[in-house]
């Protein structure tokens, strides 16, 4: 893109066409109206470019520095909110490259010498999602800790534990917020693998073949960070698969924080009762005027079928384009930034959110009483009398519905009714019928014995 004397825009490929792009198609093939975000990493980009270009000879040092000067003045210029961007100039590189023509004149039209938007925007989306995951990565690590903090305050809470949401067996709170960290640890992994992969540098493929200028791919990738320049020039400006990569792994974030959601909203319920989430992270009801409703949980759990779709619209994108580039590739960004922008604030939010939560202990208590949740420790009791577990269980069912019958917990029946389904159970039977016996009975890494939860925080804490 130029900007001539009389300060009318040009486009970069004019000089093949013979009639002006048609108003409408300008409005539909235009992407400056959300790629306009990525003008730090562009300009980033373009200063190490022009950097490079004078290390090799292309570029006097002066022209280098001219050029780097001038976009320097622009970075601010847009930071002050003093640029103007243009719809007719396509995008973001073509609205910065057009003000530094106009700014520094010809010497700006210098700087795309050796590169082509294709190489161009596939290193900018590298920039701009390492930076993303690198500031996601810290957001999880912040509502990792605050996990932990509450783990470690209710390491003793118990409440039950469920399957096919049926009362299990008792566990305790901590633990089960230990089973959060666990989901966004892996998660954290999931995003430093997915950074190690895309970090390999386009640009100096150009369209699609590389360049006949002496351009040091090296350098320019140095200056930048990345690991190495990328090895396949048609591969290097075509493929997409670093960003189907990051959507998937925040769609996996995303289904984490759905999960965790659907729980806060079931314990939250005037039918659970387990726990209280705080008023600045609820809404009420325009009619009915005692509700309070969970709508950040809500919200999170609706959010994660966007984050997922962002993901598939991806997928349809990149599955039918040949190398190499293709102006398909367009579409890529709008659902990357969306995905970018939703699993941050979905993050942050519940970063804010958990250490505000009100833990009802006795409710769950309560809760954690019925449901027979401590049948299992029995018939692991009958199996160290020697009893195969089979019949243990089959022996354990049969008290099972004769307390249910009497409408008592296994804990309440006397010791000559259980005897009367085994002639092994003793009095010491009570001690692993309790809650607490239950809990603790479980003293083995991964298990939600207290001092085991207490151990498991102290682990990922050292490891932070």
């Amino acid at each position: 893109m130029a900007v001539t004397k009389a300060g009318k825009e040009e486009k970069p490929w004019k000089g093949r066409f013979t009639a002006a792009t048609d108003q409408l198609v300008e409005e539909y093939t235009q992407s400056v109206s959300y790629d306009k975000r990525l003008y730090k990493v562009d300009i980033e980009g373009s200063k190490a470019h022009a950097g490079m270009l004078a290390r090799v000879g292309v570029l006097t040092d002066e022209e280098s520095r001219t050029i780097i000067e001038g976009l320097d003045q622009i970075l601010e210029d847009i930071e002050q909110g003093e640029f103007s961007w243009s719809n007719t100039l396509e995008d973001v590189h073509m609205n910065i490259e057009a003000r530094l023509t106009e700014n520094i004149g010809d010497i700006g039209k210098k700087l795309h010498t050796g590169r082509s938007r294709n190489d161009q925007v596939a290193t900018d989306i590298r920039l701009y999602l390492r930076q993303g995951i690198e500031s996601l990565s810290t957001e999880i690590k912040v509502l990792i800790m605050a996990l932990l903090d509450l783990a470690e305050k209710e390491s003793d809470t118990i409440m039950p534990g469920f399957t096919h949401l049926q009362v299990a067996q008792p566990v305790t709170f901590g633990h089960h917020m230990m089973a959060w960290v666990e989901m966004l640890r892996r998660d954290l992994g999931r995003l430093s693998d997915c950074r190690r992969r895309m970090n390999s540098m386009p640009l100096g493929a150009a369209a699609l073949a590389g360049t006949t200028f002496p351009i040091d791919r090296h350098y320019t990738a140095e200056l930048l960070g990345f690991d190495a320049p990328a090895e396949n020039s048609l591969d290097a400006v075509s493929d997409r698969d670093f960003a189907m990569e990051f959507m998937s792994t925040v769609s996996v974030i995303m289904i984490h924080l759905s999960r965790m959601s659907e729980e806060l909203i079931i314990w939250s319920s005037a039918q659970f009762g387990f726990i209280d989430i705080s008023d600045a992270y609820c809404t009420g009801s325009s009619i009915m005027p005692q509700k309070k409703n969970p709508d950040v949980a809500e919200l999170t759990r609706g959010k994660s079928g966007r984050v997922i779709g962002n993901l598939v619209s991806l997928f349809m994108i990149m599955k039918g384009q040949p190398l190499a580039y293709n102006r398909d590739n367009q579409e890529d960004k709008e659902p990357l930034f969306d995905s970018l922008d939703t699993v941050t604030a979905a993050v942050r939010v519940f970063a804010g959110m958990i250490p505000q939560l009100t833990v009802r202990s006795d409710v769950m208590y309560q809760a954690a009483k019925q449901g027979f949740s401590t049948a299992t420790d029995l018939a692991d009791y009958l199996v160290r009398k020697n009893i195969p577990f089979r019949d243990a269980h089959e022996i354990v069912g049969k008290a099972v519905q004769a307390a249910e019958l009497a409408g008592l917990d296994l804990s309440d029946m006397s010791l000559d009714e259980l005897r009367s389904f085994s002639d092994e159970i003793n009095n010491d039977v009570f001690d692993v019928l309790t809650l607490e016996g239950s809990v603790n009975a479980r003293d083995h890494i991964g298990g939600t014995a207290p001092n085991q939860v207490r151990a498991a925080i102290k682990r990922v804490r050292k490891a932070f």
